[in-house]
């Protein structure tokens, strides 16, 4: 992929850059797109409405098994840091005061999320410290943290739990794979991308002082935030995080000069026809929402976000048959992830999420002050398409095949 200037004599009228920075167009673009697939409109996929009320009867059963007592946590990167039983969480920066800890805490769930794109089904990270063995994102989340245990994302040798820009940008694919056991026999997909995601992480931390700080640390994104203490709405977050970060990703849109991220084009939007999606960005937002909140802030309109538009959930609607391909043949295919079919996928699943969210309250009993989208999610959703991936395909694979270069799903 390359960046494309949204500008030019052919170009559509263009909207303000900032509202496609928002939460708000990732749910109106993709309401937009699900409308005209309830009207038979688009090219890939049908939606067969009938199927929903199955799919919230089995991710409020996959809920009731998962936490019996419906004590459902939020959907974060914090979840995975306690596969196998381990709470790793409890191991950053465990002699820091409270600021301190969140700062390192932020640090983490950054680093985490940006290198939580799909790994492939044959990659494994064996924990040394406790003999276990995690795929996928969990075993990414692990990976993660060790690595930033040992000190790979800090400057200072002294002070492991840090990312720092300068530690960053000196990252290759070589020490990254190192640190995430990337191996010819245990290959990671996209390692090469995922190596140059955070070298610019390093470029973007290091001229970015309002949102970094004089020594460009990801963790000072607290100190920027510090004086909304009282009341920081989760789609501020959200809007912060994807200006802070938008030059990162390689290859993408822009729209007057600004970085769109991940955001896309697809026919069935009128005018300028971007569909914004920011499946990452929210991932961290959701994710550092946790030590905000431990550190005494007041975190408010969480439901502000979004589902997330990635192949769990959506492999979940195709699985369950609330999504059809028009044309069968794409399941065998490797679809590019700025293609209209994926573009199609992930739009659907951000409305869907939306739409099933009445359902599995209803199916629990809760409210939405109960079951956010963050519980549904987690309780959820994500898993939900996860088993029913592995109860299809052996390998726990998507339904559909996207290629990867490390820095989207």
């Amino acid at each position: 992929m390359r960046t494309v200037p949204l500008r030019g004599p052919s170009a559509p009228t263009e909207p303000d850059p900032d509202y496609l920075l928002s939460a708000a167009a990732v749910r109106e673009r993709c309401a937009i797109v699900l409308s005209a697939a309830e009207r038979e409109a688009t090219a890939h996929f049908r939606i067969v409405p009938q199927r929903l009320a199955d799919v919230a009867r089995r991710i409020a059963e996959v809920t009731r098994r998962r936490y019996p007592d419906l004590g459902v946590p939020p959907h974060s990167r914090w979840r995975h840091f306690t596969v196998g039983g381990v709470d790793r969480a409890a191991l950053v920066a465990p002699q820091a005061d409270r600021d301190e800890r969140a700062r390192a805490k932020i640090d983490l769930a950054v680093v985490s999320v940006l290198l939580d794109a799909g790994a492939g089904a044959q990659w494994r990270f064996h924990e040394t410290e406790t003999g276990q063995r995690h795929a996928r994102s969990e075993g990414l989340a692990v990976a993660s943290l060790r690595a930033m245990e040992r000190g790979l994302f800090s400057a200072d040798p002294r002070q492991p739990w840090r990312a720092d820009a300068s530690a960053l940008a000196a990252i290759t694919p070589a020490r990254l794979g190192e640190a995430l056991q990337h191996r010819p026999d245990n290959a990671l997909a996209g390692i090469d991308g995922r190596a140059l995601l955070l070298r610019r992480l390093g470029a973007v931390a290091s001229g970015s002082p309002g949102f970094f700080g004089r020594e460009g640390r990801l963790g000072r994104l607290y100190d920027h935030w510090l004086p909304r203490r009282a009341a920081l709405p989760a789609p501020e977050i959200l809007r912060d995080l994807l200006h802070a970060f938008g030059a990162i990703w390689p290859g993408r849109l822009e729209l007057a000069g600004v970085p769109l991220g991940d955001c896309w084009r697809h026919g069935a939007v009128p005018g300028d026809g971007l569909v914004p999606l920011h499946k990452l960005s929210q991932w961290l937002a959701y994710s550092v929402i946790e030590p905000l909140r431990e550190a005494g802030f007041v975190v408010t309109d969480i439901d502000g976000l979004t589902g997330l538009a990635e192949y769990r959930n959506g492999g979940l609607f195709i699985d369950c048959g609330v999504l059809e391909l028009r044309d069968p043949g794409l399941a065998a295919q490797v679809l590019a992830p700025e293609s209209e079919p994926v573009v199609e996928w992930r739009a659907l699943t951000v409305a869907l999420l939306d739409r099933m969210a009445p359902l599995v309250r209803a199916e629990l009993g809760f409210d939405a002050a109960r079951l956010p989208l963050c519980g549904l999610l987690e309780g959820g959703s994500w898993a939900a398409g996860r088993e029913l991936a592995f109860a299809r395909r052996d390998d726990g694979s998507p339904p559909l095949t996207i290629a990867s270069d490390g820095t989207l799903f």
